[in-house]
């Protein structure tokens, strides 16, 4: 058939069919009066390729498909090229999506700090709420009156049930799939307690029964607070945003000493890691406590 016809009979343009020429995926006959004629395999070949590009896949991509099915391959291994072809798209999209979390990610961290209800150096000196809660290992915890000593309170969006799956739009959110900040902290708990903090806590919105779910499968060492009435939000400001219908807290860590926050941490570019920008925190600070003196510049 004529290059008219194949663009008419596979929905496609005679410009496209000249760009499959140049490439090398659908390749024509050259009459002696100069006109192109392609064989009845060009359609097929033409329709897999736009099937193929409508999904997100470059030209490039269809070339181990297009290439079995030129060749004349049987089914097995047209399928083989194809299942080929989707793996290797579907891997580079999840590079691609990850790339694109981790750009909204930094973009909505600085977003909440220029835009959060007060920023982090105003939550310093404040005093927290007056309200009693039970954390995951059943005990009552006052949020006033941790007790003697530095508190750790790393607050986090969500993290998923094992075995659960999510709703549509939570997903996406760090954690979800993966508490690796969660895990960091348990990781990391004995030398935060040798470096000066008296006692470490994690708190989201979520329900107690995922958390309890979450300090159970993961072995915690330090108990988890549920906060899904979004007391420390409402009492500070802390910033918090919506996905799904729900409101979940924005990542940030509290230090909290006599019932003040004494220092924050946010935004958190790097979740699964926070716990050692923590540990250098306590470490700088206990240095300062022994010798208070300006030190050279190295």
């Amino acid at each position: 058939m004529r290059a008219g016809e194949l663009a008419r009979r596979s929905g496609t343009t005679i410009r496209a069919l000249r760009y499959y020429e140049s490439v090398g995926l659908v390749v024509p006959r050259r009459l002696s009066n100069g006109y192109r004629e392609y064989d009845p395999i060009a359609e097929r070949l033409v329709v897999q390729i736009r099937e193929l590009t409508a999904l997100g896949l470059s030209v490039e991509e269809t070339r181990p498909f297009v290439e079995s099915i030129a060749a004349g391959a049987d089914e097995s291994h047209v399928r083989a090229a194809a299942l080929e072809t989707y793996r290797s798209a579907i891997l580079g999209l999840q590079t691609r999506i990850g790339q694109l979390i981790a750009q909204r990610d930094a973009l909505e961290a600085r977003l909440a700090l220029a835009s959060a209800a007060v920023m982090p150096g105003d939550l310093v000196g404040r005093e927290l709420p007056d309200e009693r809660v039970f954390a995951t290992n059943g005990d009552a915890v006052h949020f006033r009156h941790f007790g003697p000593g530095r508190t750790i309170l790393f607050v986090y969006p969500l993290t998923g049930r094992h075995g659960v799956d999510l709703r549509d739009g939570l997903l996406e959110i760090p954690g979800a799939r993966d508490p690796e900040q969660v895990r960091w902290f348990r990781d990391h708990h004995g030398e935060l307690l040798t470096a000066g903090a008296a006692r470490v806590f994690g708190l989201s919105a979520q329900s107690a029964g995922y958390q309890q779910e979450l300090a159970h499968r993961l072995r915690l060492p330090y108990p988890l607070i549920p906060d899904p009435r979004l007391t420390l939000a409402a009492a500070l400001g802390l910033p918090t945003h919506t996905a799904a219908g729900r409101t979940f807290y924005r990542r940030l860590t509290l230090v909290v000493t006599d019932g003040r926050i004494e220092h924050v941490f946010h935004p958190i570019p790097a979740p699964p890691t926070h716990a050692n920008e923590v540990l250098r925190w306590l470490n700088r600070t206990a240095i300062r406590a022994v010798d208070p003196r300006p030190r050279p510049f190295v």
